[in-house]
């Protein structure tokens, strides 16, 4: 979104002016040939952020081009996505520290829900099928994860995903206590929704200097309703 200098410049020409403004016109504005202008021009045009119209004509000849930025709020400027996730981490660090754990880590099923693909209709939730969808989820949210190989006593039971990155660095680091169980709740999330036989037990942060571990194990099987003969 115009985040060329020159596109940049081009823009700043049309807001400043008190009317729509030709091709040429800008170019001069800016002291470069009116090619480089247009080139820009159509590409702001293409980006929705300028309209282009023709003028009615005075005289004979063609009706004039000209362009203006299309009305709203400017979508070039800088972005505070990182102070606004601290202002609202600020709510959860003054209160109860255990009952803020809980509730990112409940914040985090939550979205884990939300955020996973589901298995087809009628496929067997299997740890392999499972694991395979939570990989591309956190894979599609930025963790860079790989599975890490160990001595289960179940094989088909994965022990632990290492995360290469951290797509929430710096609060992580900040806010550990907080952003670690909203990791955590993610991946619980994600396998309670694909009704998976394995669930994630713990988050070791930085277990490596490059990494963090999520460990998993396998589900308890769901409590048997004695009453009904059904699991609850």
């Amino acid at each position: 979104m115009a985040e060329s200098p020159r596109r940049r410049a081009v823009l700043d020409v049309l807001r400043a002016a008190p009317a729509p403004l030709g091709v040429t016109e800008t170019a001069e504005r800016l002291g470069v040939h009116p090619n480089t202008v247009r080139f820009h021009l159509d590409a702001l045009v293409a980006e929705g952020l300028v309209e282009r119209r023709a003028e009615a004509s005075t005289g004979p000849g063609r009706p004039r081009t000209v362009y203006t930025v299309r009305p709203g709020m400017d979508r070039g400027g800088v972005r505070g996505y990182l102070l606004l996730a601290r202002m609202l981490l600020s709510r959860w660090t003054s209160a109860d520290p255990a009952e803020a754990r809980e509730q990112a880590g409940e914040t985090g099923r939550e979205w884990g829900r939300f955020l996973v693909d589901p298995l087809p209709p009628f496929e067997r939730p299997t740890a392999e099928r499972s694991v395979t969808r939570l990989l591309a989820l956190l894979t599609d949210l930025g963790f860079e994860p790989e599975l890490v190989p160990g001595a289960a006593a179940d094989e088909n039971t994965p022990e632990r995903i290492r995360l290469r990155h951290c797509p929430f660095l710096e609060l992580a680091e900040e806010h550990g206590e907080l952003i670690c169980p909203l990791h955590l709740g993610l991946i619980q999330g994600a396998l309670d929704r694909l009704d998976a036989p394995l669930t994630a037990t713990r988050l070791e942060p930085f277990a490596e200097p490059d990494s963090c571990h999520a460990h998993l194990s396998a589900a308890s099987p769901a409590p048997r309703d004695t009453r009904k003969g059904t699991h609850r």
